[in-house]
């Protein structure tokens, strides 16, 4: 049988400074082939190619991934600054409108980093442009130098509402993770459950209160060696999980806790 498709978000790139192309990080399609056992599908982010009623029809659920370009501050009612770094209003124009469809039809998918970003302003939250310049807060942006071992090592704990679903999905209360973002939630959308915070208050795990689907999404970077990683590993199969559900029946599964 056919592995379900897993609709990966790309990102707009200009190769040698010069050609456009839309692109994924590997890591990402390791962890859906590897852990997830579904096929990675990489989309170009731009609504002249594609569409949400095309993508949904195509796809049996999606990863939202990270990116450098950040989602514009004009879509939770915000003007531009300097601090808000760079944008992608195609990528805009594609993700959050698919994320409200996802959360209406019960279709999975898994929100990282930006993508968790996205899935917080789609439902009508908004964001701080940049959380290391907030009183208490500290420095969650990737380490400037280094090899790439070292950018995604853990460097901090993230602890889990007791008995909520990031807890009963990973099996304990705390776990340490990687952090590579310099945006965060400010406030949050409708329905949208902080679940998990960083030590200095900031969310870092979440979900859509009664949604049918998947919905969980992260501030961290869980596709980084998934298949081997305490933490990635759970939340990649459960993700595999609601996605085969869906593929083979059409049925919405939020979360599977083994």
């Amino acid at each position: 049988m056919a592995r379900p498709v897993v609709g990966i978000i790309g990102n707009s790139y200009l190769l040698h400074d010069e050609y456009p192309v839309h692109a994924g990080g590997t890591m990402n399609s390791e962890a859906v082939a590897e852990v997830s056992g579904c096929m990675p599908m990489l989309i170009p982010t731009d609504p002249r190619f594609v569409s949400v009623d095309d993508l949904m029809a195509r796809c049996d659920g999606f990863l939202f991934t990270g990116g450098r370009p950040n989602v514009h501050p004009e879509e939770y009612g915000e003007d531009p600054t300097e601090a808000h770094g760079e944008f992608d209003r195609s990528r805009d124009a594609v993700t959050l409108p698919l994320i409200r469809a996802c959360v209406d039809r019960g279709m999975p998918f898994l929100g990282i980093c930006r993508g968790f970003q996205e899935v917080n302003v789609a439902m009508g939250g908004s964001l701080y442009p940049e959380i290391r310049d907030l009183p208490g807060r500290m420095n969650h942006r990737m380490p400037p130098d280094g090899t790439l071992e070292e950018k995604f090592e853990h460097r901090h704990t993230v602890r889990f509402s007791e008995g909520g679903v990031f807890h009963r999905l990973m099996g304990a209360p705390e776990v340490m993770t990687n952090t590579l973002h310099g945006q965060g939630i400010k406030t949050s959308g409708s329905r949208v459950v902080i679940d998990g915070t960083a030590p200095d208050g900031t969310p870092e795990a979440i979900y859509i209160d009664g949604a049918a689907g998947f919905t969980l999404s992260v501030q961290w970077h869980p596709e980084y060696r998934a298949a081997c990683d305490p933490v990635s590993r759970p939340l990649f199969a459960a993700f595999g999980t609601a996605v085969h559900a869906w593929a083979e029946s059409g049925t919405p599964r939020a979360v599977q806790v083994a």
